[in-house]
């Protein structure tokens, strides 16, 4: 017989739970700064900078980790340049981890600097009612429209900010950089780096290692983000870099390291089609290697036209096309793609000082304004020989 009470603990053996003992709950922990799961699903998602981007990446509202954006660009407009700038900005501000490739350290003063916020539309709007207040889940309440909300930062007020808003006229100040720029080895272009490299190691092969050590020796916090501008561009490239060999291996080494931190890492990669056309084979390759790619087609500009007017969001001109080729989709129900066909239509850019790169559906003006000049003439003009 056991003169044992029961209310007590037998045994406890290591890595044994014991029974009304609180575990910690990694559910409960708050995300890193810049990271909220997504509506759609729970995934981790971040935030490209670019506020229209975001609303159009298959309904996670953000870029989901562990996941690379193909941006490709045709002619010789730098509009895929502006959303890598901002995608770094948004990293450096939310004290993320930013991997360049390609460039020197110095590519750090060309990024746009923190918005100021617009005093005189806060007050002009009557603060809401608590009653009237929508009482939805939290990880909805703070998603709302973020493509029309102009200067003033996307986020609420009690939760951290998760895409701010930048001014393309301004730097960004070294005060607001939470976050570091951490340069890769170099490429080999002679522009930049004229020092002789080791033909044995290939410099994209370089790269991957010191993505690779930059990752296993950081904690499991910290997000990274990888930039890597004008893919294969000859500038910056060695032309051994150019090989089907080279870069498909490349890029296939990404895509495992995005799959193995599928929670700390992403990546945009920026690539000239009209040194690399979409009909060549290796650029097939290289789209199938990435989660989601997107076209820019610049539209030509009016000679004689004069310039649209920033102040009045009516008068913004579209400056060019954008085609969804394809976009992250995570199950079999599609994504947030299947649901809102958003990305379906035709869908146009443009781009402001204030705004950044604003994505939204392409319609054409109005022509009523061309067919009212038509129809008056001014006074001692000739149609058909006859004297008006």
């Amino acid at each position: 017989m056991s003169f044992v009470k029961r209310n007590t603990v037998l045994s406890s053996r290591p890595g044994r739970a014991i029974p009304g003992a609180k575990q910690p709950d990694a559910e409960n922990q708050p995300p890193p700064p810049g990271v909220r799961p997504s509506p759609l699903d729970g995934r981790p998602t971040t935030s490209t900078g670019t506020a229209s981007l975001d609303q159009l990446l298959a309904g996670h509202s953000g870029l989901p980790l562990g996941t690379c954006l193909l941006v490709e660009e045709q002619g010789t407009t730098d509009f895929s340049g502006i959303l890598l700038r901002y995608y770094a900005a948004e990293g450096l501000v939310q004290g993320h981890q930013v991997h360049l490739v390609g460039y020197p350290p110095q590519w750090r003063r060309n990024l746009p600097g923190l918005a100021e916020p617009d005093k005189k539309s806060k007050s002009k709007q009557p603060p809401p009612a608590q009653e009237e207040k929508m009482k939805i889940a939290w990880r909805y309440e703070a998603l709302g429209n973020s493509a029309a909300s102009g200067n003033t930062p996307r986020g609420d007020a009690d939760q951290p900010i998760f895409c701010h808003s930048f001014d393309l006229a301004k730097r960004l100040e070294p005060a607001v950089c939470k976050g570091s720029l951490n340069p890769t080895p170099s490429t080999g272009p002679p522009l930049f780096d004229a020092r002789p490299q080791p033909t044995s190691i290939s410099p994209l092969k370089a790269i991957i290692r010191h993505l690779q050590t930059k990752l296993e020796t950081s904690p499991s916090s910290d997000i990274h983000r990888v930039i890597i501008p004008s893919l294969l561009l000859p500038e910056l490239y060695a032309p051994q870099c150019s090989l089907p060999s080279e870069v498909l291996q490349f890029l296939h080494a990404l895509r495992a390291l995005l799959r193995r931190y599928s929670t700390q890492l992403t990546a945009i990669i920026t690539l000239q089609t009209s040194l690399y056309p979409r009909s060549s084979g290796l650029v097939r390759w290289m789209e199938l290697l990435c989660d989601g790619v997107l076209e820019l087609i610049p539209l030509p500009a009016t000679p004689g036209a004069a310039p649209p007017s920033s102040s009045s969001e009516k008068t913004e001109q579209a400056q060019g096309l954008l085609k969804a080729h394809t976009l992250p989709i995570y199950h079999e129900k599609g994504g947030g793609g299947a649901e809102t066909s958003s990305f379906r239509e035709t869908l146009s850019f443009s781009l402001s000082a204030t705004k950044g790169l604003n994505i939204k559906p392409y319609s054409l003006p109005p022509m009523e304004e061309e067919e009212n000049k038509k129809e008056k003439s001014p006074a001692g003009t000739v149609r058909d020989g006859i004297d008006f």
